[in-house]
């Protein structure tokens, strides 16, 4: 009777796993959240947090970042630090990157294949144009996944918050 009770159990345990809801499974996720909260201790001062998410549950992983940009027609490229906040899958980046010129902060989670990166256009005036975390539809349009950022994606961005700079260089 108790091999037949833990066999059961065996089953069942089995079963619930095989079971279990897609939020177990799934892509790494990000966002990006501006201005930081200055009421936080942990992220005051942050010009920015990031959030990371494993399918739909917060979920701490590595993040790396870099902060590409055009500074009076000169390319630059430095490497950015996140902290960590006192929220669990919580980062606070710190500006680190000149105020000058454009720049486009390249924020990858869970580097390598199956990554996710927010690229985020600073324009020249300091203030970010745009957050965009690139996707595509898999499964008929059912699921949403982060797709790789390649350099022209990032070249791409970067050019068209630098176009005013460079002509009004001319």
């Amino acid at each position: 009777m108790l091999l037949t009770h833990l066999a059961s159990l065996a089953l069942a345990s089995t079963l619930s796993l095989a079971a279990a809801p897609s939020s177990v499974a799934g892509p790494p996720w990000l966002s990006i959240e501006l201005p930081a909260n200055p009421l936080d201790p942990s992220t005051k001062g942050a010009f920015l947090v990031v959030r990371t998410y494993h399918h739909d549950r917060s979920s701490p992983f590595p993040v790396e970042g870099r902060a590409e940009g055009i500074v009076k027609g000169q390319r630059r490229s430095l490497p950015l630090t996140f902290d960590r906040t006192a929220t669990e899958g919580v980062l606070a980046l710190k500006k680190s990157w000149p105020s000058e010129g454009a720049w486009v902060l390249v924020i990858t989670g869970m580097p390598g294949e199956g990554s996710v990166t927010a690229l985020v256009s600073i324009g020249t005036d300091g203030q970010v144009q745009n957050v965009r975390v690139p996707t595509r539809s898999v499964e008929n349009g059912r699921w949403t996944v982060p797709t790789q950022v390649s350099q022209a994606d990032v070249e791409a961005a970067l050019n068209k918050l630098a176009a005013p700079e460079t002509l009004g260089a001319r």
